[in-house]
Order: C-alpha cells, then sequence, then structure tokens
C-alpha cells in the first residue's frame, strides 16, 4: 500500500472535505486508493462517520463494483472560488440605530422630566 501522508492522497484537500463531498468523490477512486485514505483516517481524524463511509466502500469494490465518475457537482474546496467571511456588504446591512430609550446596562437612559 502507497504511503499514508498527506501529499500522497488520491483526494486533494482531503482533510477539508465536507462528508457530503466525500461520499460522492469516493465513488471515482479504486480499492487501492480507498485503502490509502482509510489507512490515513484512522492515523488522523478516525472520524467514525467517515471511516464507515470509506469502510463500505471498500467492501462495494471488493465485491466487485467498479469506479465511477461520482458527483461532479460534489462540493470541492481545492477549485476555489468560493467566499470566506460574512456575505453581508454595505448595500445589505441593516440601518444604524440608537439605544432603546430606556437605556442599555452600560447607559443607562434618561429621565423624563417632571411629569404633574
Amino acid at each position: 500500500m502507497a504511503e499514508s501522508g498527506r501529499s500522497t492522497l488520491p483526494l486533494p484537500d482531503y482533510d477539508h472535505l465536507p462528508i457530503g463531498g466525500l461520499e460522492s468523490r469516493v465513488r471515482s477512486l479504486n480499492a487501492e486508493e480507498v485503502e490509502v485514505l482509510l489507512t490515513y483516517e484512522h492515523e488522523h481524524a478516525d472520524r467514525l462517520a467517515v471511516n464507515e463511509l470509506l469502510s463500505h466502500r471498500l467492501d462495494q469494490l471488493r465485491s466487485g463494483a467498479r469506479p465511477t465518475s461520482g458527483d461532479p457537482s460534489a462540493l470541492r474546496p481545492e477549485q476555489g472560488g468560493h467566499r470566506a467571511g460574512s456575505p453581508v456588504t454595505p448595500a445589505t446591512s441593516p440601518q444604524p440605530f440608537g439605544p432603546p430609550p430606556h437605556g442599555t446596562p452600560d447607559q443607562r437612559g434618561k429621565p423624563k422630566g417632571d411629569r404633574t
């Protein structure tokens, strides 16, 4: 079996793939590549859901399943193009407003004056 270092993994940016993206992308791997991922997963994050997913796929391949193209629309963080941070812009943010008339914990409200 191949070395289980990050640079030898068959899926780029494997560590950052959400399980939904991983599930559809492992369909394109052969049994040896799935074994590499499974070994890497055991040695590093050892996530139960990922171990089960990879073990199940490995069983399928050993039972005669063939690699497929997988889901081309699966999340692919290595392709970039995704925005990080808040989607809020000055155009979509709310108008600023003052504190409520009764004040806030650090700014007490002003008395209304003499009400007679």
